[in-house]
């Protein structure tokens, strides 16, 4: 698989007035084409930092970020979906924003609603549907634009429990079938285990990078069914023994 980007002594300080807060410190890691990537690590470790700072809402204080002929796209924790506007409205923000709105492109994204269980809610709003429901149109408006690389920022943790492992199942599919490439940061380790390829374990703040997982099952699943396998269990353990406090 070819490497999309790769991330090198990532750096974050914020300045006050009197003194400097290291938020991270010396993070490195690499993405691959097609990986699902999780971070994990103990609260204000700075993970979300990561995020922001790989989409370009926040400048890095050091490091290098080298991103091979590819563009990235920011799913918020909340779906952020306009009231009036309609589904159909709400996916197509962001070609418009850009100046990408085409015929071609408006068809992509009805396309998308209709293959995952959206079509009858294209001219309906964001107040007819369900929470999952909501998370499922926030993600089809941030594959609207194409982008290689997705970024999800606790993308699930607005939810109940049980709508959560449903939507968690809704959104590893759509990405593997739309052959995205995804980061995503989450202070679920269950959630970071069913879903993800690899997962990497921060350090409280200023953090670093303690250890990365490769997750590996005997028969790969979604991430429901990979939640029963029996190296999960394993994988819990380990990953939160190497967290410094809980998360």
């Amino acid at each position: 698989m070819n490497k999309l980007l790769s991330v090198k002594d990532l750096r974050k300080v914020y300045h006050t007035l009197d003194d400097e807060i290291v938020a991270i410190d010396d993070i490195s890691f690499s993405v691959l084409e097609g990986e699902f990537i999780s971070i994990v690590g103990p609260s204000g470790c700075g993970k979300s930092t990561i995020l922001s700072i790989l989409s370009n809402l926040v400048p890095s204080s050091g490091g290098e970020i080298l991103l091979k002929d590819s563009s990235i796209a920011y799913m918020l924790q909340e779906d952020c979906l306009l009231p009036f506007r309609t589904i159909l409205d709400n996916c197509l923000i962001g070609l418009e924003v850009t100046g990408k709105l085409t015929d071609e492109n408006k068809k992509y994204v009805i396309d998308l609603l209709n293959t995952y269980g959206l079509g009858e809610f294209i001219d309906k709003y964001p107040s007819n549907l369900s929470g999952g429901m909501r998370q499922r149109v926030a993600l089809i408006r941030t594959l609207a634009t194409k982008p290689d690389i997705l970024l999800l920022d606790e993308a699930m943790s607005a939810l109940d429990y049980q709508s959560r492992l449903t939507i968690s199942d809704d959104i590893y599919k759509i990405i593997k079938q739309e052959g995205k490439t995804a980061i995503m940061v989450t202070h679920d380790i269950a959630e970071a285990i069913s879903m993800s390829d690899r997962i990497i374990v921060l350090t409280k703040r200023p953090s670093t990078v303690k250890k990365i997982y490769k997750i590996e099952f005997e028969d790969k699943s979604t991430p429901i069914e990979n939640r029963k396998r029996k190296e999960f269990s394993g994988y819990y353990d380990k990953i939160w023994r190497d967290l410094d406090v809980h998360i």
